[in-house]
């Protein structure tokens, strides 16, 4: 059995969080390590702080997988006089490489708040903010029937027939086309001056739009035509799955006093706890939940007309705001808190790919990296 390749492991995380979902202003994917080199022992964690790297070290990690990027913003050293640099140069060290999954992590289906709404125990109906469906054109090429399937063919081959887990994908209709060759033309079929009438078949495929000089160009070369007829739409697109947030259905309503216990008794504790604002005794039956800070969403589950909002680092005045204006109930929980889910669902993700390969071994770590570490109650 072939060993597990750090660069297999970036292409499974790769598809399940794609590098194409995350914020303009992220960071994300391999920050050191080499691709080539082996993997059979995997931490994840939310934060990359200085104990969880010393953590992955000691439990022989030949990667640490976080959800936090280390350098998310712009630096002109990594020297190990540096915090960040210093944790940089430990892991080189030791042969631990450091990957990091962010906002790609956030928008994926099923992704960061997908495993905060499966710990609430919800039954996820959609994003909050739904990413729209892929951009795609609708290619419409008419060839004599006898070439079909040599041009289906090559627009299969740059990329076009692709729908969901479905290849080579395409409709067919023939008809008859006519046309006639005049001075200058070197027709396949026909002579010039001549009024030429040929069956054709009608071929419909879609494609990715990034591709489509590729999807022309193959589709010229594999057709006999000297000038081809071809229609290229361009086809609308919808809310799809992906996006940050989700909207889910509690099993059975719960009082926001009842519901409040259950997102404190699924989350890890943290000295900032779980707090509410609403009617304590008001019924929740449809949540929304977004992983980290979801303060810009407030508006949005307005909107959606939930009955509660659970997220983290909510802040005074935008929170009493939304409550006066009618918003939802507000639940607001520690941002490690409401990431740390995730660490099992990627888990899941490595395990599924890996898990039979010898040796394999996906732990998540036990570090809290949330940064509070005291609290006190009036006496």
């Amino acid at each position: 059995m072939n060993p597990v390749r750090l660069a297999d492991v970036i292409a499974t995380l790769d598809a399940a969080y794609p590098p194409a979902l995350a914020e303009s202003w992220d960071s994300v994917g391999l920050v050191c390590g080499d691709p080539d080199d082996t993997v059979t022992t995997v931490t994840i964690a939310v934060d990359p702080t200085a104990a969880v790297v010393d953590e992955a070290i000691d439990a022989g990690a030949d990667l640490l997988l976080v959800h936090h990027p280390l350098l998310l913003r712009g630096v002109d050293t990594v020297g190990a006089h540096t915090p960040k640099g210093a944790l940089v140069h430990k892991l080189i060290k030791t042969g631990c490489a450091l990957f990091t999954a962010h906002t790609n992590a956030d928008s994926a289906d099923p992704g960061v708040s997908d495993a905060l709404a499966a710990a609430l125990g919800l039954t996820v109906t959609g994003p909050i903010d739904p990413h729209p469906t892929e951009n795609l054109d609708k290619w419409v090429v008419l060839v004599p029937a006898g070439d079909a399937d040599t041009v289906r063919r090559a627009l299969f081959d740059a990329g076009a027939g692709h729908i969901g887990n479905y290849r080579d994908c395409s409709w067919s209709v023939t008809g008859q086309g006519q046309f006639l060759p005049t001075d200058g033309a070197n027709p396949t079929l026909g002579a010039v001056g001549a009024l030429e009438r040929v069956e054709e078949s009608r071929v419909e495929v879609i494609a990715p739009r990034g591709i489509r000089q590729n999807v022309l160009a193959a589709m010229r070369a594999a057709h006999p035509y000297e000038e081809v007829a071809f229609d290229v739409f361009e086809m609308a697109t919808f809310p799809g799955p992906r996006g940050l947030g989700r909207v889910g259905e509690l099993p059975d309503p719960l009082s926001l006093r009842d519901f409040t216990d259950r997102v404190a008794d699924a989350l890890p504790a943290t000295t900032w706890g779980v707090r509410a604002a609403g009617d304590p005794e008001a019924t929740i039956r449809t949540v929304a939940v977004c992983g980290g800070s979801g303060d810009s969403y407030l508006d949005a589950v307005s909107r959606l007309g939930v009955d509660a909002y659970v997220t983290a680092d909510l802040r005074h005045h935008p929170a009493d705001e939304h409550l006066r204006a009618g918003g939802p109930a507000l639940i607001d929980v520690a941002h490690w808190a409401s990431e740390q889910p995730w660490c099992d669902q990627a888990k899941g993700v490595l395990d599924t790919a890996f898990g039979h390969t010898p040796d394999w071994q996906v732990r998540v770590s036990a570090v809290r990296t949330d940064p509070w570490s005291v609290s006190a109650s009036p006496s």
